[in-house]
């Protein structure tokens, strides 16, 4: 007969013991992947960026509405908005997480930092997809 070995009482158990077989929360590795992907796809898409602006010194609006008209940097603009404000909430979550304290407050804290990265991510790329469809005249 096998007789089945029971756990020691908590109280005897050290933090460790108590923390073994409980396993991980499973969404920080996420998270951290999650940032360092955006992190690496904002390093071309921002060199990019600070390239085509440099190469559009001193264009006019008109000149603008069509490069920004042509697919490729209405694609990437729209890339880069993504990257950037995804990149920031991620960010920003995890500053939230680390310095606020409460659990209500730290809520409240991550849902508007989130709502604030989509509506600022909205607001770009709607502006890029009327200037590419010439709706902002």
């Amino acid at each position: 007969m096998s007789r089945a070995r029971t756990a020691p009482p908590s109280r005897l158990r050290s933090p460790l013991g108590r923390a073994r077989g409980l396993g991980s929360a499973k969404e920080g590795v996420e998270h951290w992947i999650a940032q360092r992907i955006t992190a690496v796809a904002l390093v071309p898409l921002a060199l990019w960026f600070v390239a085509a602006m440099i190469g559009v010194v001193g264009a006019d609006y008109d000149t603008m509405q069509d490069w920004v008209g042509r697919p490729l940097p209405a694609i990437v603009l729209v890339l880069l908005l993504i990257a950037t404000f995804y990149h920031a909430a991620l960010g920003l979550q995890v500053v939230i997480e680390d310095y606020v304290h409460g659990e209500l407050a730290r809520i409240g804290c991550v849902v508007v930092v989130r709502l604030v990265c989509v509506a600022l991510a909205i607001a770009g790329i709607v502006a890029v997809l009327s200037l590419a469809l010439g709706v902002a005249d």
